[in-house]
């Protein structure tokens, strides 16, 4: 499913429309340039489940632990991984197997060490707009998705 989103104030309302669907377990990769909107999404879903603070791109812990009423969210940020066996040294694993809501801004520095996503978003540049592109694993997932975006965005595919 592939559609257009306005501004940043869109972004946050698509991640906030997303976190209402997602199981208390589940592995996200976000897609996409710098300044796309990967973290602006991670902040809709995190303000979604009940997060009141800030929400800021891990860049530099490469993992940021969110303990909210009764969900757990981490969110990865693996652009400065030098390489992704450096994800063992983290306990990439021990993350992966809680009961938690884990995004991963770009995943592809950890090719080998995270499977395959449940959900995958690409966020690009559309002009002055973004582009948005879901594929998920689950097709109940998908159903969701689609019965609650279907009508809100301009689907492009």
């Amino acid at each position: 499913m592939k559609f257009l989103i306005s501004d940043e104030r869109a972004t946050e309302k698509l991640g906030r429309e997303i976190a209402a669907l997602l199981p208390k377990k589940c592995l996200i990769f976000l897609n996409g340039p710098l300044g796309a909107g990967k973290t602006t999404l991670v902040r809709g879903i995190l303000r979604a489940a009940g997060h009141q603070g800030s929400t800021k791109s891990p860049t530099y812990t490469l993992v940021e632990p969110y303990q909210l009423e009764d969900c757990l969210f981490y969110h990865f940020d693996l652009y400065r991984l030098g390489d992704p066996e450096e994800l063992e040294y983290i306990g990439i694993r021990d993350y992966l197997d809680e009961q938690a809501v884990c995004l991963v801004e770009w995943p592809e520095k950890g090719l080998g060490f995270i499977p395959q996503a449940d959900l995958t978003i690409e966020l690009d540049y559309e002009g002055e707009s973004r582009s948005i592109t879901l594929d998920v694993k689950s097709s109940e997932l998908a159903l969701k998705l689609a019965e609650k975006l279907t009508g809100h965005y301009k689907l492009l595919q």
